[in-house]
């Protein structure tokens, strides 16, 4: 018996479930306040059910396609798609998802608190926002049209100007502006490449792109989608809006921010290198080198950092590159190694990120130059420090070694088989992974190890954060390890997308 027809539109469920949810948030937030949280726990908890589900079918039958409905006027089709690809993207970015929902009661809670007297109204404002916006992540993973991937896209920003705008930092209101516009730059081009489909070929399934190859818009197409994806990945040129975003946005949604910035992997994957891979890869060497240039430039910028929060935020610029050169390198063992160093990024930088917001949750400061010696008071949080290090710097037993290493034996195969250029930037990549290590492990050092710096006559109490933050984050390090002695419960599918694909 198929999954069908046991559990009705399953993908259609995880998608809406946490929509028809919202109105029921915003209605109980204003008396229970932060308990809400729970409710969205629940919610997405339900959502991750229906996509580990599905990924059974996926695993045993095949891709598992639900079509809904179908607008004739312009060929535009609702259909969602499970593959080897999407699936686990969408099974990790959702888990992340969850534990941030949990995360969020405590620490909204607290900028609530200090913004609003604690008017609990704001409660169901936040949470509403925040399913609102793991719908849009997720329907941008599992969109099978270009028309509808776009509105998921656009369905991300809006509630992330408001939830800016709203729980935000210093000039938020002026962040809120700069991320929707840089957000809805990157979507515009996106949506150009689109339109363009729509003239080449008649349709905007993504899965008819295969005949624009040979047309005369072919090149227009992946110019414009690239050139959007890349403002939106936030590459070297277009990288000047992430550090104010990331810096004064509210900390319990940094790590889904870091997921939504990374999409653009994803989305290159699905649709540059999966379907127009033969105008494509006349770009994979200087998307290689635009890699390495953003890698190195990132890691400078993290480098200079005080401010713990913009200091994850620069990170991001460099280990968002490391995704887009394994995918640039245009090999299967390269692009299923930058698919998993995305998806074990995503993990390591919401740990990371959220520890941010512990640290401004308890101590109430930001700069690393005022703290030192936290490990004795918040030892749990220091664990969860080094091993978020841990992940982005590929060290064993977790994720990112294993992503790491599968990705850069792709790299290196595409450098020995084509050209020295492209061998040299490889080698290039792995000498940058010193700054990670140095990035990731000097934040460590400096709010954990060595004399206290934070005065007695601080107005918050210095101790570990409540299990609701703790508890989360450790479940998402136990992900990582878990993929760090098992890799194959991702690479399995990843593996055999890359293998269906045209590549060396």
């Amino acid at each position: 018996m198929g999954l069908d027809m046991l559990i009705p539109a399953p993908l259609l469920q995880a998608v809406f479930i946490p929509v028809l949810i919202a109105p029921i948030t915003m209605l109980l937030g204003r008396k229970y306040g932060r308990k809400v949280s729970w409710l969205n726990f629940v919610a997405l908890t339900y959502s991750t059910l229906m996509l580990l589900m599905v990924g059974l079918e996926v695993r045993s039958a095949g891709p598992v396609l639900e079509v809904y409905s179908m607008v004739p006027l312009a060929n535009v089709n609702f259909g969602l798609l499970a593959d080897n690809l999407s699936l686990p993207v969408a099974v990790i970015l959702n888990l992340s998802a969850v534990a941030l929902s949990v995360f969020s009661g405590h620490y909204i809670d607290h900028r609530i608190d200090v913004l609003y007297n604690g008017n609990k109204k704001y409660h169901a404002v936040y949470h509403t926002l925040f399913l609102i916006f793991a719908t849009g992540i997720l329907g941008t993973i599992l969109a099978t049209n270009l028309i509808i991937l776009y509105l998921f896209l656009e369905i991300v920003y809006i509630p992330l100007y408001f939830i800016m705008r709203f729980f935000g930092y210093v000039t938020k209101e002026r962040v809120a502006l700069m991320s929707f516009f840089w957000g809805t730059l990157g979507t515009t081009f996106f949506l150009v490449g689109a339109m363009l489909t729509y003239m080449g070929i008649g349709s905007f399934q993504i899965f008819d792109m295969p005949t624009l190859v040979g047309t005369s818009v072919v090149d227009l197409v992946v110019f414009f989608m690239l050139i959007g994806l890349l403002i939106k990945m936030a590459t070297f040129g277009f990288h000047v809006w992430l550090p104010w975003v990331h810096a004064e946005h509210p900390t319990s949604i940094a790590g889904i921010l870091a997921v939504i910035v990374g999409l653009g992997n994803y989305v290159i994957a699905r649709i540059l290198i999966q379907q127009l891979y033969i105008p494509f890869q006349i770009y994979s060497t200087p998307l290689m080198f635009l890699a390495l240039v953003t890698m190195v430039y990132g890691a400078y910028l993290t480098l200079a950092q005080d401010d713990i929060k913009r200091l994850y935020a620069c990170s991001t610029i460099s280990q968002n590159a490391y995704c887009l050169l394994g995918l640039a390198s245009m090999t299967s063992i390269g692009v299923a190694g930058g698919v998993f160093y995305f998806l074990s990024h995503s993990l390591g930088k919401t740990i990371l990120f959220s520890i941010a917001g512990i640290l401004v949750f308890r101590t109430g400061n930001r700069d690393m130059r005022k703290m030192g010696g936290l490990a004795s008071k918040m030892p749990v949080t220091a664990l969860l420090t080094i091993m978020g290090a841990m992940i982005l710097s590929a060290m064993p037993p977790l994720s990112g070694f294993q992503a790491e290493l599968i990705m850069f034996i792709g790299i290196f195969l595409q450098g020995t088989f084509t050209n020295l250029t492209s061998f040299l930037i490889a080698l290039g990549g792995i000498i940058a992974t010193i700054f990670t290590v140095a990035y990731t492990f000097w934040p460590v050092r400096r709010i954990f190890f060595g004399p206290p710096k934070i005065k007695n006559s601080n107005s918050h109490e210095i101790k570990e954060a409540p299990w609701s933050m703790t508890v989360p984050l450790l479940m998402l390090a136990f992900v990582s390890l878990l993929l760090g002695i098992f890799p194959s419960l991702v690479m399995d599918f990843l593996t055999a997308f890359a293998e269906s694909l045209p590549l060396g």
